[in-house]
């Protein structure tokens, strides 16, 4: 299997001591990245190379990790005039929590963070400003400092003060003590004006009563932009002790959380675009609602919370969309429709127009980096523009990848049906993870360094990537991550000592994989003198294998019931895609290949329960947070009353596409006891 031999090789380059960036003490592996000996750009910004899929001729360094102090990386943005950088650190989802960072790529590893300002809540976005300062965010005030004196606190002042936080009354008294989305990025314009985030307070618009979404509405909405502008002179004042922060205007609205906001290079130049990365409503379909690109126009509305993709009604509004001035809205003239979608989930959270000379096939292109956790996300898109700077829209069908699924690409679509939509080149593709080489990635805020390579936080692993010219081929893809093969060895004696499993398995190999399956592409472990028992051992370590193949308690969700159905991408296997309707019995076959899946581990199939958020958290023994699962999957309970965890019941691992990456446990996870429900 030629794969085998990639995942060998890169472990062991994993195992070689790094002396990447030429200093004595480099651990093999930092933030989860195994590291070799091979470097991205040139000294002195020579940093160890990631295995990270990315497009021939650019390459990814690790400039810094969890190793140099970081803890929950968000914004980055470079000092004018320096070689130094000011990095937005969370620190977490504690209030108070945050702080400002100066990132010094030229000190030795593990020393290139020194912290500037602590203890600001949910610091997120950074800009240097029109005089030059460093702007920064807090979830209600936007500040700036002098990160260059020797103590940069004492030279904070406050511009803008009293937004909307993380604490809420809403308008019809309703009080939140977390908001669903407080951070406020923020972009200028040309002439200073100061364009922020101020997300919404939930997923769709909680409220006492049903009806309109008031939160939305009137003159300080929330999921909006609001404009502040300067008075002559271009530069906002600092605000003394008691001064009222400075009046806005609602540029746009109905805009769920405006984490990616892009300004072209000539803007406010009329009919040049102020772009928007939506991170659109939750929903529990992996492939639906899509994320969004809106072409902001001040005065307009977005949807949010009525109407989703290109006009889909949300239900929870239905029956205000039959009648009332909101009638047939999500139709109507007054709602602006998205200029394109995004991948679904992608969770869109850095935007940026890339005006450098490094990258000649990246100049005057839109990057948009893509955070989200599920396998449409991780990942840095670059979208051809127009003389405007609005992303070329293409006829449909246009097609996005998806990380480790049976179907690796789809095509972008509503609920009715295919659409146009801007297509894009993808600088990283694979960020999956691969165990023992690589994390899965979560790019967040990324900046265009004076050199004119492009650095990005990625706030799951902690680390500050930069991306450069490589004169490399670019490697082969890696795979997805595999199963171990200690948990290949216990899955197929679970199998092998169950005589119902082990007969459904039999059957299976002499019925379909021996008849139709083995030679074609592979001999499936087969080997001439086996015994009936080494054959049957062979067949399921072989499809245990291969990644995405098999979910254990869960057939509707792997690629082997794609492949034996002639489904999706794989509609050309079995051999003419007919063999349900044309070969006696084979039907049958496929209902006992289902079995086998879904009885493979002793327990109880369940559910995840609806209700609530559209998806749960699961998490290792050690209580790491795992992932979360759509509501609707199913899992194997082997433990409905966890003993070592009060509560929570434990089970078989789901589908890697819910995964986050950190976790490899192979003795199961668990869940809250009242999140499942029997099938």
């Amino acid at each position: 299997m030629k794969w085998s031999w990639q995942i060998l090789a890169a472990v062991a380059t994993a195992l070689l001591i790094s002396i990447a960036d030429g200093r004595a003490g480099d651990a093999t592996s930092r933030s989860g990245y195994a590291l070799g000996a091979a470097t991205c750009g040139d000294a002195p910004l020579a940093f160890p190379r990631l295995q990270i899929d990315m497009k021939a001729g650019f390459c990814a360094g690790l400039v810094a990790s969890r190793d140099d102090g970081l803890r929950f990386p968000r914004g980055i943005v470079q000092i004018p005039g320096h070689q130094l950088f000011v990095v937005a650190d969370m620190g977490g989802w504690g209030h108070d929590d945050g702080r400002l960072l100066i990132l010094d790529p030229s000190a030795p590893a593990g020393q290139r963070i020194r912290e500037t300002i602590t203890r600001l809540s949910y610091p997120f976005g950074l800009a240097a400003g029109p005089d030059g300062k460093i702007y920064a965010s807090s979830d209600t005030a936007i500040l700036r400092f002098d990160p260059l004196v020797a103590d940069p606190k004492a030279t904070i002042e406050t511009i803008i003060r009293d937004l909307p936080g993380r604490r809420l009354t809403l308008p019809d008294g309703v009080s939140i003590a977390e908001s669903a989305h407080p951070l406020k990025a923020f972009v200028f314009d040309r002439t200073g004006r100061l364009f922020v985030n101020v997300g919404s307070h939930s997923d769709n618009c909680l409220s006492s009563a049903p009806g309109r979404c008031a939160a939305g509405e009137g003159a300080s909405p929330l999921a909006a932009i609001w404009l502040f502008t300067p008075p002559a002179g271009g530069i906002f004042p600092a605000l003394r002790s008691g001064d009222p922060s400075p009046p806005h205007d609602v540029y746009a609205r109905g805009l769920r959380n405006s984490m990616a906001l892009a300004l072209h290079p000539r803007f406010p130049e009329p009919g040049t675009a102020f772009l928007q990365g939506e991170n659109a409503r939750d929903l529990q379909d992996l492939f639906a609602p899509n994320e969004e690109i809106n072409a902001i126009e001040q005065g307009r509305h977005y949807g949010w919370p009525y109407c989703y993709d290109l006009g889909t009604p949300s239900p929870e509004f239905r029956r205000l969309l039959q009648s009332g001035s909101f009638k047939d809205f999500c139709s109507s003239a007054a709602y602006r429709k998205p200029w394109s979608l995004l991948p679904p989930h992608g969770a869109p959270l850095g935007m940026l127009y890339y005006t450098a000379d490094r990258f000649d096939e990246l100049k005057g292109k839109l990057l948009v980096g893509l955070h989200g956790y599920r396998p449409t996300g991780s990942r840095l898109l670059a979208y051809e523009v127009d003389e405007r700077g609005f992303p070329k829209v293409s006829p449909a069908p246009v097609r996005y990848h998806v990380s480790c699924a049976a179907e690796p690409t789809r095509a972008f679509q509503t609920a009715a049906g295919e659409v146009p939509a801007a297509a894009f080149d993808e600088i990283i593709s694979g960020w999956h993870r691969v165990n023992g080489i690589r994390p899965q990635g979560a790019p967040v805020g990324m900046t265009t360094a004076s050199d004119g390579t492009i650095w990005l936080v990625e706030d799951k692993n902690q680390t500050v990537i930069r991306i450069d010219r490589t004169g490399e081929a670019a490697p082969e893809p890696l795979t997805c991550d595999i199963r171990s093969d200690q948990l290949i060895d216990r899955l197929t004696a679970m199998v092998m000592e169950d005589a119902a499993s082990r007969a459904r398995l039999t059957t299976l190999r002499k019925g379909v994989i021996e008849t139709h399956c083995s030679g074609c592409h592979a001999d499936f472990g087969l080997k001439a003198g086996q015994s009936d028992a080494d054959k049957d051992r062979a067949v399921l370590r072989f499809m245990l294998a291969q990644d995405g193949w098999i979910y254990p308690g869960d057939p509707t969700a792997g690629r082997l019931r794609q492949r034996l159905r002639g489904l999706g991408a794989e509609r050309q296997m079995p051999p003419g895609g007919n063999l349900i309707k044309t070969e006696p019995g084979y039907a049958k076959l496929l209902d006992v290949a289902d079995a086998l899946v879904a009885r493979m581990i002793p327990g109880a199939r369940m559910r995840v329960k609806p209700g609530g958020p559209p998806h749960r958290k699961f998490f290792a023994a050690d209580g790491r947070e795992c992932g979360d699962i759509p509501f609707g999957k199913v899992v194997v309970v082997t433990e409905r009353s966890a003993v070592n965890k009060p509560g929570f019941s434990r089970f078989f691992r789901p589908a890697d596409t819910h995964l986050n990456g950190t976790c490899t446990d192979d003795d199961g996870y668990y869940i809250q006891q009242q999140f499942l429900v029997p099938l």
